[in-house]
């Protein structure tokens, strides 16, 4: 007997912080991500390719290596997350905080970038500009206070 989708697939009024393997799951279905709390949770190398993730808790989270390829971060908390040599390739980061976020080696190629909010103290505006428009992997400054 096949499974059909029920409010119990809602994973964005799931009660508390989601587990890796509930996020797995949830990518596998197709569901949205959208509003989920994912604070401080260990996502290392996670493909989250056209996820919805719109207003997702992800401050202090592990996302080293993962891809967003075609992603909605938009509105996301991605505040002192860390992304190094993460793909956000094509993404939808407007209205994202990603201040004090580990940035260092991500790419940003087509991402739309609005309004996003990026830790401007290791990393100037017009790099994180270029990178949108030539894929270039971002480079932090290592003498940021984070």
């Amino acid at each position: 007997m096949s499974r059909r989708r029920s409010d119990q697939d809602d994973y964005s009024t799931a009660m508390g912080t989601l587990t890796r393997k509930q996020v797995q799951d949830a990518i596998r279905r197709g569901n949205s991500l959208s509003g989920v709390d994912l604070r401080g949770v260990d996502l290392n190398g996670i493909s989250f390719n056209n996820t919805d993730l719109s207003s997702a808790k992800l401050a202090e989270a592990n996302l080293t290596r993962c891809t967003f390829s075609g992603a909605n971060l938009s509105n996301a908390s991605l505040w002192h997350a860390n992304l190094k040599d993460a793909s956000l390739d094509g993404a939808l980061l407007e209205c994202a905080d990603l201040d004090f976020a580990n940035l260092d080696g991500c790419t940003l190629k087509g991402a739309r970038v609005k309004k996003a909010i990026f830790p401007l103290h290791r990393i100037s505006m017009d790099t994180i500009l270029d990178a949108v428009k030539s894929g270039q992997r971002l480079r932090m400054d290592p003498r940021g206070d984070d």
